[in-house]
């Protein structure tokens, strides 16, 4: 009877998506061999990470702006704009990220760049 060869892990493309599900697996992958030492997955999870920080303060700037009297009629127009934004932004890398594809945002990309490479070896 012949043996199988079972394969462990993930794929680079699966490795890749599931960093943008959150913040916490791309910590992840950023931490654990052998998905550290690939150049893919680390710019994935650091863009992911970055992406995960501008929505956080995205997040505060339109809180401070709620409070603003004369832009309070505006804030749920400008929130949902922002919300529907982001999540676009995150679906679109997300896919990309599974199809084996590198999507870079252009703030939070550079940063995802620059940071993975400086991570490599």
């Amino acid at each position: 009877m012949p043996q199988e060869s079972v394969q462990s892990g993930l794929s680079e493309a699966a490795a890749s998506g599931l960093a943008y599900l959150t913040f916490i697996p791309a910590i992840v992958f950023l931490v654990v061999a052998p998905y550290n030492q690939n150049s893919n997955v680390r710019f994935h999870a650091w863009q992911s990470i970055f992406l995960s920080i501008a929505w956080a303060l995205v997040w505060i700037a339109l809180m401070a702006i709620g409070v603003i009297p004369i832009l309070t009629y505006y804030f749920g127009v400008i929130t949902s704009i922002a919300a529907i934004g982001f999540f676009t932004l995150w679906v679109v890398v997300l896919v990309q990220a599974f199809l084996g594809k590198r999507l870079k945002i252009p703030v939070v990309g550079n940063f995802a760049l620059k940071q993975s490479s400086a991570s490599g070896s």
